[in-house]
């Protein structure tokens, strides 16, 4: 009798168990069922993985549009026709060498060939372009998904700019965009030891966690020579969409030549008149400012102007000279090429790209030999000093002043 009534309590517990289980577990739908398989499909830039032959490579050496494509075997006639579609808005020349890009083929194709249909290419971390070519030929511009996180830092220079942000584990990037905003301002080929900057930025992550390099720089302060230097971030029109940097008195950060035709670099040989050159065993006058660098690296015009010389000399070497107004003239020597699209009657801006660094004509090495003219005079142009570019406007000046008082203050404070 006893076994038979805990067999019958044994029996309750389960039914009991079971009951509430059921009590307890969600009720789901079919619909989300179908939506929670439907949310693990894996997809690749928006394009879901199942359906194409997904192919992810980097632009190799010599590496064209063209060329990537045409070993998908897409007929060259198609690739003809892409291009020719979106000359006007993305120039596939400018793919550059080591950028990822994706090629999706796509499975479903109605001949026996996976056809690409789509190209992704990533022209940095953050932004990447996609050419959809499923049916009508389509270009879209993208950002993948982003945070920022606002960051504070002071680094004080005791090897070099490069060195020291790499020895407090920041970005390199930081140093290109500092050498932007101060490029009419300080002089990075003479950065001594006890120099220092504070700067106000985001670091850039993607899906939070992916590190992608350095965002807006809001504020900053270089200590060069002794002296402060601030700069902020301002709009100055009511999109917000045009910024520039400007100083805690309003007075913009550029001039109206840049210090340097290079970014980086060192100054190998200055102005002299008086030079002695022991090959030729007499004086013969140094008239520009030599910048050794690597062959290949791009150097910019210093100021907006109008080409008015490009050529070869067995002195010059390749070269370009630059008039910028009534007043200054300026020369590049010695360059490996041109740059594209740079002619007799080129309306360059400041910063452009105009040529590249090399050994051509008379040269013992790598550099550009950069000069400058002054009312038809070569002068030096480390020792001129440039006028500077118009300053804030007086309306918008007591704005600009409370703007940037809590940013002035956190510099101060770092």
């Amino acid at each position: 009798m006893q076994k038979q009534i805990i067999k019958i309590l044994a029996l309750f517990l389960l039914i009991s168990s079971c009951q509430n289980s059921k009590k307890n577990k969600p009720d789901i739908s079919q619909n989300q069922v179908k939506d929670a398989v439907v949310k693990q499909v894996a997809k690749i830039f928006s394009y879901p993985k199942d359906r194409y032959i997904v192919t992810q490579d980097t632009v190799a050496p010599n590496d064209t549009f063209g060329k990537i494509l045409s070993r998908f075997d897409l007929p060259y006639s198609d690739i003809y026709k892409i291009t020719q579609k979106i000359k006007d808005t993305f120039d596939v020349k400018r793919i550059k060498v080591g950028r990822p890009y994706v090629v999706l083929q796509q499975k479903d194709s109605v001949d026996s060939l996976a056809r690409p249909k789509v190209f992704i290419y990533e022209q940095d971390p953050l932004h990447y372009t996609v050419i959809d070519f499923h049916d009508s030929i389509q270009v879209h511009f993208k950002n993948k998904k982003f945070s920022t996180k606002r960051k504070s830092v002071e680094v004080v220079i005791n090897k070099s700019l490069y060195q020291d942000i790499a020895d407090k584990n920041l970005s390199p990037k930081l140093a290109m965009e500092l050498s932007n905003i101060y490029a009419w301002t300080v002089d990075f080929f003479h950065l001594n030891k006890g120099d220092a900057f504070k700067v106000i930025y985001d670091d850039i992550y993607i899906n939070d966690t992916v590190y992608a390099g350095v965002g807006n720089i809001y504020a900053s302060v270089f200590k060069y020579g002794g002296k402060d230097f601030y700069a902020f971030r301002y709009a100055l029109d009511s999109t917000r969409q045009h910024f520039d940097y400007f100083d805690e008195q309003g007075h913009t950060l550029r001039k109206q030549f840049l210090k340097a035709p290079l970014k980086f670099g060192r100054i190998s040989s200055r102005y002299n008149p008086r030079r002695f050159i022991k090959y030729y065993g007499r004086v013969k006058p140094h008239f520009g400012t030599d910048f050794a660098a690597p062959i290949g690296t791009p150097i910019m015009a210093t100021a907006n102007g109008i080409v008015v010389k490009k050529g070869y000399t067995s002195g010059n070497g390749n070269y370009i000279k630059i008039k910028h107004n009534a007043t200054y003239s300026t020369q590049y020597l010695h360059m490996s090429k041109f740059a594209k699209g740079i002619h007799v009657g080129s309306v360059v801006k400041q910063g452009e790209v105009i040529g590249y660094v090399g050994m051509t004509g008379h040269a013992s090495g790598p550099h550009v030999c950069y000069r400058f003219w002054k009312n038809g005079k070569q002068v030096d142009a480390l020792k001129e000093k440039m006028p500077p570019a118009k300053p804030i406007d007086k309306k918008l000046l007591p704005a600009y002043l409370e703007f940037i008082k809590p940013y002035k203050q956190k510099l101060d404070s770092i």
